[in-house]
């Protein structure tokens, strides 16, 4: 069953600030989580209450997972050194 991608406005502004380099690693990614939505190197942060992360390079896609309604939901995407600070 593929899960439905959805970004927050504010990641999205984040997506089209990033690197053109970067662009299409962390779209892959993020593609990829339709299907898999804790892929292999996804770690659950501490602290949050269902907050996950995967990393791209020096990126972090933060994200929550919403397994009833079939559903990512894209908190954040940015350079490390920024994307944690709230």
């Amino acid at each position: 069953m593929a899960y439905r991608i959805e970004l927050l406005p504010s990641a999205a502004r984040q997506y089209r600030s990033l690197p053109r380099s970067i662009k299409a690693r962390v779209r892959a990614a993020v593609d990829g989580l339709a299907t898999e939505p804790r892929p292999t190197g996804a770690r659950k942060l501490i602290g949050t209450p269902d907050y996950w992360r995967i990393r791209i390079a020096d990126y972090r896609v933060l994200y929550k997972i919403r397994d009833r309604d079939v559903l990512v939901l894209i908190i954040a995407i940015g350079h490390r050194r920024e994307v944690y600070r709230r």
